[in-house]
């Protein structure tokens, strides 16, 4: 390249000089345009499992069925703790309507109506408010047997996609993106996992402090004392 210039008078090797470094300037900014081009598509492209399995919230009824005999009087206690322990869910999280289902012509339809004010009972008991309790029938004509009570009430379920999906060879990578059933199952266990699906949508608002608990941590950094537990009997 020095020999060629050389070669060249003065004020012509001047222009060459020019035209080189201009051709310089245009081959670098080539090479940032396509390079920026290429960070813009890529990162168009939605790689976040979170976006690719999103978790949805739905209502769905929750129900329990109580058999009930044609000669009972009465709910078991092993029932009423069933009962109990159903409507937990629903004194956490809800606040609708909990409906009580009679069936309808069925061979312990009288029964049931004995055992109507016990299962109420302890629904109320449980700590369901009394404006919040309906009850009404259902057809059970046809029921071979003893038809149950429901109990039934609607709630919030957070759910996602049924995983699974394997459209193309996962090996296919020349993109370096996550293949498509990619965070399925962790946002299937997130879902089912969650005590109230009302989280899923922000935070809940900080509760009381202990301020006891409070007023002793910093008693105990001010005197250097250290805030972990003196007792040192420990059985391995």
């Amino acid at each position: 390249m020095c020999s060629l210039i050389q070669s060249f008078p003065r004020k012509n090797s001047r222009l060459l000089m020019a035209a080189i470094a201009a051709i310089s300037v245009s081959a670098l900014s080539g090479c940032g345009y396509f390079q920026n081009r290429h960070h813009i598509t890529v990162g168009s492209i939605p790689d976040d499992y979170r976006t690719n399995h999103p978790i949805v919230l739905s209502e769905h009824e929750e129900a329990l069925d109580i058999p009930v005999g044609t000669s009972d009087t009465r709910v078991s206690d092993a029932q009423r703790s069933s009962i109990q322990g159903f409507v937990a869910p629903y004194l956490s999280n809800g606040s609708g309507i909990v409906q009580v289902l009679l069936p309808a012509g069925a061979v312990n339809t009288a029964a049931s109506k004995r055992v109507l004010p016990h299962i109420l009972d302890a629904l109320r008991s449980a700590g369901v408010p009394r404006g919040n309790l309906v009850s009404s029938s259902y057809a059970a004509e046809g029921i071979e047997g003893a038809a149950p009570v429901r109990i039934s009430y609607r709630a919030m379920a957070a759910a996602t996609e049924p995983c699974g999906k394997w459209p193309k060879d996962i090996g296919d990578t020349v993109d370096n993106k996550h293949y498509d059933n990619y965070g399925c199952a962790s946002q299937n266990n997130i879902a089912s996992m969650v005590a109230n699906p009302a989280d899923l949508l922000g935070p809940r608002q900080l509760g009381p402090v202990d301020a006891g608990k409070r007023t002793a941590a910093i008693n105990s950094y001010q005197k250097s004392t250290g805030t972990w537990s003196a007792d040192t009997n420990y059985t391995w």
